[in-house]
């Protein structure tokens, strides 16, 4: 029996998920300098099916970084219907922090690909007036400190995302820990701390966290 187009579609786009997938999943553990033959091995799809969804690696990397900014706006999106600004905000950086702890490779996608300018651009293009609108409105209603502004968040997001990276092995919570911290800190009227959700590090192994921000993650 002859296979129908919708049939061949189907299979062609599931093909093309599982590269993608596979291609996140070796991108975070290590780096952009995977191979397509290595992602194809990875999807269990052959070569061939990798080169003719994406002709080179660079168009994978486009790919695969419009989905993740397409996923990061759907979560700005979504927050912005809450109807508490603070709660908003907190759960879109929340969000938008366990997005990149479930993938570690996406900073490198972002700032370590070629045309990483051009990505930075379209991403602050589409992100930045999602942002500005969750700033603003916990701004308004007086939950947010007045001096903090949207390009704090990207900034705080990188301090945060090197124990995101820093602690994966050994602490994978542990950035929860320091957002509580950060949150504190982001607030208008402060008001008494509740406990921190995640304990630090041992004495024992902060040396060894310390040294995993040295130490690159390939391998």
């Amino acid at each position: 029996m002859a296979v129908t187009e919708p049939s061949l579609r189907k299979d062609a786009e599931r093909n093309r998920q599982r590269i993608l997938e596979a291609a996140r999943e070796l991108f975070a553990e290590r780096g952009l300098e995977v191979t397509l033959n290595d992602i194809a091995h990875h999807a269990g799809v052959g070569v061939g099916t990798v080169y003719r969804r994406f002709p080179d690696k660079a168009k994978l990397i486009e790919a695969l970084f419009e989905q993740r900014l397409q996923e990061i706006r759907a979560l700005a999106e979504a927050a912005r219907d809450d109807p508490d600004p603070w709660r908003a905000l907190v759960r879109f950086y929340q969000q938008a922090l366990e997005h990149q702890a479930a993938d570690r490779g996406l900073m490198e996608l972002i700032l370590g690909a070629p045309a990483a300018p051009d990505r930075l651009a379209k991403m602050r293009a589409q992100l930045r007036p999602l942002l500005a609108d969750l700033v603003e409105r916990a701004r308004a209603a007086g939950q947010l400190r007045a001096d903090c502004e949207p390009e704090d968040l990207p900034i705080l997001t990188l301090m945060l995302s090197v124990v995101i990276d820093a602690g994966h092995q050994l602490a994978p919570d542990l950035w929860r820990r320091y957002l509580a911290i950060v949150l504190q800190g982001l607030r208008a009227q402060p008001a008494p701390p509740e406990p921190l959700p995640t304990p630090p590090v041992s004495p024992g192994n902060l040396d060894k966290v310390l040294m995993a921000t040295w130490r690159p993650r390939r391998g």
